[in-house]
């Protein structure tokens, strides 16, 4: 079975300066044994690790095209043709398939990295690879090693195995041990500008330049998370999922809320958590619309929510910034319970209830 490629360097969006500098490292073969990739988790860093590991061991690469050369110039059409994988050969198709045997991937157990698995991972590299020209080790949320595992990985890197590239991916390098992340070369990822990610929205999924504007901000530079908010919830529209959101939670008019039945609130919170794959999103949805609230009183223009202005408008008159920021903080402490593994239900529970005080 021939697997077509399509995830080539022009599939990162928006990362065009860490994509030159991944396939300069190729055209020149001057690949560091340890690099660390730094940004928001959707910048496309993992996708960028893949396509780096694909194209240093494609077969229709040949060995000897690896040739201290300029940097690659971009064709006219952005493409990376010269250092692109080809997606097709024996070797593309394992790493499609996540079936590569030197293509290894550690992740957290559970909310760590433990050292056993870096003990695991130091006994596989303690053999030679089995076909691959470059072995890579791909560590995904690198931030998560405990301390032993740190130490253990740390040992990896000062003396690395023969052939071997370590990758490893944290939201920011001061997360990872000094002694670490001082042995990696650092590429960096950043959130799209506000503009270049409205425009992508407009372009690749037809939106408006009015929903496209409001998504561009709610997502915050993160392209992944503004296709959850442009793609259909449920079989209805963002819009729709929003408007939902506001008169579920109660807060079309937050200073009604102490008002609401408790139960209404705690089935909120149950709907809420059912939907662990976008309770994220919808947390920030919630927190952009007090925050719009506040801002409406003194810079109208900084809103968010720019489509729902005359609604901000009417709502922010009755409301007071004091208990505006106490439900922005009770849910920004539910988000840091949440990505802590709390109980999902019982936080949002929690997180009801006080802003209803």
């Amino acid at each position: 079975m021939i697997i077509k490629f399509v995830h080539g360097f022009e599939s990162i969006i928006g990362q065009k300066q860490p994509v030159r500098i991944l396939a300069t490292l190729l055209q020149r073969d001057t690949v560091p044994h340890a690099m660390l990739f730094c940004g928001i988790d959707s910048a496309g860093k993992k996708a960028a690790a893949m396509t780096f590991a694909m194209s240093s061991n494609c077969l229709n690469r040949p060995v000897e095209t690896f040739q201290p050369v300029p940097p690659p110039a971009l064709a006219g059409d952005g493409s990376f043709d010269a250092v692109n994988p080809c997606g097709d050969c024996r070797s593309c198709r394992k790493i499609l398939s996540d079936n590569h045997p030197d293509i290894l991937d550690v992740s957290p157990s559970g909310a760590i990295i433990r050292i056993a698995q870096i003990r695991a991972l130091s006994e596989s590299l303690s053999m030679k690879p089995y076909e691959a020209r470059r072995r890579f080790v791909i560590i995904s949320e690198a931030q998560a090693l405990n301390p032993e595992a740190g130490n253990a990985l740390l040992k990896l890197l000062e003396e690395p195995p023969d052939r071997t590239i370590f990758i490893l991916l944290a939201a920011q390098a001061s997360d990872l041990l000094p002694t670490i992340a001082s042995r990696c070369q650092h590429v960096h990822f950043y959130p799209l500008p506000r503009k270049e990610l409205q425009a992508l929205l407009m372009e690749k999924e037809n939106l408006s330049a009015d929903d496209a504007a409001v998504i561009a901000v709610l997502a915050n530079g993160d392209y992944a998370k503004a296709l959850g908010f442009s793609k259909p919830f449920k079989g209805t529209d963002w819009h729709h999922w929003r408007n939902w959101l506001l008169d579920a939670s109660g807060l079309k008019q937050p200073s009604s809320l102490s008002q609401r039945p408790i139960g209404l609130k705690l089935m909120f919170a149950e709907q809420l958590a059912a939907g662990r794959e976008i309770l994220p999103d919808a947390l920030e949805v919630l927190k952009a619309w007090l925050r719009d609230l506040v801002i409406f009183k003194f810079c109208p223009e900084k809103i968010i929510n720019s489509d729902l202005t005359d609604t901000i408008r009417d709502v922010s008159q009755s409301e007071s910034v004091p208990t505006l920021i106490q439900k922005i903080e009770a849910i920004q402490t539910a988000q840091k319970s949440i990505r802590a593994n709390s109980n999902a239900r019982l936080t949002l529970e929690a997180m009801m209830l006080k802003m209803g005080c």
